[in-house]
Formats: structure tokens, sequence, C-alpha cells
């Protein structure tokens, strides 16, 4: 039965105030070259007229998010102007003062709103929790925690630096809209968040499937097939107009300008290599170290020539092209081609059997993370696209429950090394133990009558990650081999972590298949 409206949303205040007052505790602890990155396009788009913003190379670090996000930088940029005018300067290159730091990381938690805001959205399309007594087994509230207090948002955001709260808001918000059947406002936010950050067109298939299948066709047959009588071609002319409006406001000055070509080459570098300088956990890491195993092999039983073999540029931590050894190397079409074939399953059944948005938002978990398994210079960051909208499922069924669980807890664990200085190697760790823990505990209060939310096997390997965290951090820096191999921990966290996102995208995948849960994501 779902919670009043009337309900008082008191605790959802505080925890949101909870986490606000964390992340200001978190100003002063490290930041990556991510911090220096946005730095730099504030400067850009501060200092130097439009038609310089995707030419401008002083930084390496140049712009290369889409045209919304650079005039959210530029916008940004006259509030800055009160902190420190010099960050401003497109020559002060790593400029980091304490002003500086203090207003980069303001704006990060103040831009946090529109997450806060879409989580509350979230939390009204939950069922309330029939039979919870009490507020902390409700749900809702396990939601707002799970979402408002999720430790990869933290560690990427406040620690790292990045602004994905402000955009995980948007897609939060889209996701709520089409919900509650505010599907217009849904299509817009998603075309708005596109034109913020290209890495969602990993989940405009389900949007575009969806809303073309349910928001375009008004009904279907009575057998649950396609009524083709109930197109609308109004509907889809207004798809159409917002979606083209949002792109042509964010290309359209570049258009005019003949910058078009130069945008879309920052926004996909394809010469940057099959994996970026630490490995994402996914299909091509277990790849690369097979590829690796096997030369080795074939060197050791004299089956290979030494020699004749590529450099193993791919474990020296470099943002680059290479070619593998035994296995063929792989390009950006073949990426493509097996992102497109793990999604489609899950595309095809919301359009032959769509199950309203409770589907569609399966569907753009399901599209998350199979481009996060087999996309092109995937970033460790992308898997939070499929943890952060797997929330919303995991409060609602056993089994999603259980495969958020692995997923959550592996793939925060592979955010680890982003963190790789001494003083947040206590914080992440109790971060890492408070959310994991919690997530637990409650989903275990949220379906306590319905045994277990994961199996022995998947505990054993979910407990392997803490002697590979005492390796990683404690031991092998103590051992000799440190100087001449010191990727070491870097690919003994992303294999093993690799094996927990790949058995999770399994068993979400087989999740298509299956009788739909009791539980039900509210929608209207």
């Amino acid at each position: 039965m779902a919670a009043p409206m009337s309900e008082s949303w008191s605790w959802f205040l505080a925890l949101a105030f909870g986490v606000s007052l964390l992340k200001c505790l978190l100003i002063n602890t490290y930041h990556s070259t991510d911090f220096e990155v946005h730095r730099n396009w504030l400067a850009v788009t501060h200092s130097l007229p439009l038609s310089r913003w995707y030419f401008e190379e002083t930084s390496e670090w140049t712009l290369d998010y889409p045209p919304l996000f650079a005039w959210f930088e530029h916008g940004l940029s006259y509030i800055a102007t009160y902190f420190d005018k010099e960050m401003l300067v497109v020559q002060n290159l790593n400029h980091a003062s304490p002003a500086t730091i203090l207003f980069q990381r303001l704006s990060v938690i103040c831009t946090d709103i529109v997450f806060i805001y879409a989580v509350k959205e979230c939390c009204k399309c939950v069922q309330g929790g029939k039979g919870s007594k009490d507020l902390l087994g409700r749900p809702s509230f396990v939601l707002a925690v799970l979402l408002l207090w999720n430790l990869g948002l933290l560690v990427v955001d406040h620690i790292h630096f990045q602004y994905n709260g402000f955009l995980f808001g948007m897609l939060l918000l889209s996701i709520a809209r089409h919900f509650q059947g505010r599907h217009l406002e849904g299509a817009l936010l998603f075309a708005l968040l596109l034109n913020l950050k290209h890495i969602y067109l990993y989940i405009a298939p389900a949007y575009g499937i969806y809303l073309l299948r349910s928001f375009c066709f008004s009904q279907d047959n009575k057998d649950g097939s396609l009524n083709w009588r109930s197109f609308s071609p109004v509907r889809l002319a207004a798809l159409g107009a917002i979606v083209c409006s949002v792109f042509a406001l964010s290309f359209g000055p570049f258009i005019v300008l003949g910058q078009l070509p130069q945008v879309l080459s920052r926004l996909f570098p394809f010469k940057r290599g099959l994996c970026h300088a630490y490995w994402a956990p996914n299909f091509w890491a277990l790849y690369n170290v097979a590829d690796k195993v096997l030369s080795v092999l074939g060197v050791k039983l004299k089956l290979l020539d030494a020699s004749a073999l590529p450099k193993a540029s791919m474990t020296g931590g470099l943002v680059q092209e290479f070619q593998h050894s035994v296995l063929p190397s792989v390009s950006p079409l073949v990426t493509l081609v097996c992102t497109l074939i793990s999604i489609l399953p899950a595309v095809l059944k919301i359009w032959l059997r769509p199950s309203g948005a409770q589907g569609f938002l399966r569907c753009v978990v399901v599209c998350a993370l199979g481009s996060f398994m087999f996309g092109w210079h995937v970033h460790e960051k992308a898997i939070l696209v499929a943890i952060l909208p797997l929330s919303l499922l995991a409060v609602e069924s056993r089994e999603d429950a259980g495969i958020f669980l692995v997923l959550a807890t592996t793939g925060h664990f592979s955010l680890f090394p982003l963190l790789f200085t001494a003083p947040e190697l206590p914080i992440k760790i109790l971060l890492m133990l408070l959310f994991t823990l919690y997530s637990f505990a409650s989903l275990r209060t949220v379906f306590r009558n319905k045994g277990g939310l994961i199996s022995a096997l998947e505990a054993v390997y979910l407990a392997g990650l803490v002697p590979l965290e005492v390796l990683c951090e404690f031991v092998y820096p103590c051992t000799v081999w440190r100087e001449s191999f010191p990727f070491i921990p870097l690919l003994s966290t992303s294999v093993y972590c690799a094996l927990g996102v790949s058995y999770s995208f399994i068993k979400l995948y087989l999740s298509l298949f299956r009788t739909e849960s009791a539980g039900k994501l509210k929608s209207h």
C-alpha cells in the first residue's frame, strides 16, 4: 500500500541534511586530476569566446563534454569570480588555492540539490511497505538511504571530484516522471542529460524504445500485442520536437560556426584505446588478462617468439592504444557490436511485451551494465550508471535485492584505487563498511519473510574482497615486487571485481525472462 501523500517527510530532510554535512567534512580531502579538469573548463568557458571552447588546448585536460555542460561551467564561472578570479585564467594550470578548492567543492554540494529532489520523487514511486510497522523497514526509507548516502557518489564526487550527483539527479528525476505518467517531462529531462554528459548514451536505447512503444502507441490488443491503430503521430511529433529542440539549443551555435566535427572529435576520442588507464572491471579486463596469460604460456612452452610479441603496454597504466599478443585485437566497432548484442534482449522485451515503467527501468539497468561490460574505453566510475537505478528495483524484489548487493559491493570496491593517498584510506574503508552493512541489513529487513538475499557462494566471493584489500593496501607495498610490477594491485582489483560484475550482469540478464515479482513500483 502506497504511503499517503500527506505523510511527513521530515525523515527525508534529516537524511539529506546529514549527508550534506558529511560532504562538507570531506572538503579538504584528496582531489584527483578531475579537479583541475573542471577548473580548466571554468577558465576556458569564462575567458574565451565560444568559438574557441572546443579548440583550446593549453591544458591537456581539454573540454570533452557536450555543450550544455560547457554552458553549465560557464554559469558557475560567474560565481567563481567572487571566490578567486585566478582560477579563471586559462594559463594558471593546476591552480588550487584554498578559495578555489572551497568553491569547487561547494559547487558540487549545492548542485546536488537536484539529486536530493530526484530521490524524493523516486521514493514517492515506491510502495510504502505493506506490513512495515516502523519507518526503518519501509522501502521508501531504505531507498532514500541507498541513494542519498550512496558510497560511489561520495567517493567519486566529494573526494575524487566530479559532478555526477547533479547528473544522476536528472536521470532519476526523468525515471520518476515516467513512473508518474509524465512522459514528455521525462523525455525532456533525458534529452537535457544527454547534452550534459554523453555517457548516458548507454541507456538511450531503453528510452527510445520505451517511449515509442508505450507512449506513441496508446494501447495494446487484448493479447498484449502491438495495436498499430493506436499509434499517435501527434505524440511522436511532440517527442521529436522536444529532442530536436534540446539538441538544436546545445549544438546549434557550433553548427553555425562550422565546428560540429571538432566538437564530436572531442566527445568521441576513439584513439584513447580499449581500456582506461585503470581497467574498469568488465569483460575486456578479463579478456586482457586472458591474452596476457596465453602470451606468457606461449613463450614458456616455446609456441610463441617473445621478440615478435607487442610490448605489454596494456599494464603500463597509460591511456593509449595497444595490440593484444595472442587474442584478436579489439576495435571500437567490435565493442559497439558486442554492446548492442548484450542489450538487444532487454530492448526487444519492452517492445514486444512491455511491462510498464517497471520493465523500462529494468531495461535501463541492463543497457547501462551491458554498455559497461562491453563498451570502448569505459571508465570505472560508469558502474554507478547501473547501480543507482538498480536501487529502485532492489527495494521491490528479493531477487533484485540480491543482484544489487553483489553488484553494489563489488562495483563500489572497484572504485577504491581512485583514492590512493594514505589519509583517505580509513575514510574509504569506513564508508564502505557502513554502506555495505546498511545495505545488507536494511534489505534483509524489507524482505525478512522471503528467504536469504544472497547464496553461500556469493557470500564467499564478497568476503574475498577483504583479503584482496589487505593484500593491495598493506601486504604488496611491502614486497620486493612493488617496483618491478607496480600494476599488480590495480590488476588484481580489476580482475576480481570483473568476476562479480560479470556475474551480476548474467543474473540481471536472466531476470528479464522470469515472472514479474509481487513487488511493483508505483506508476500512474
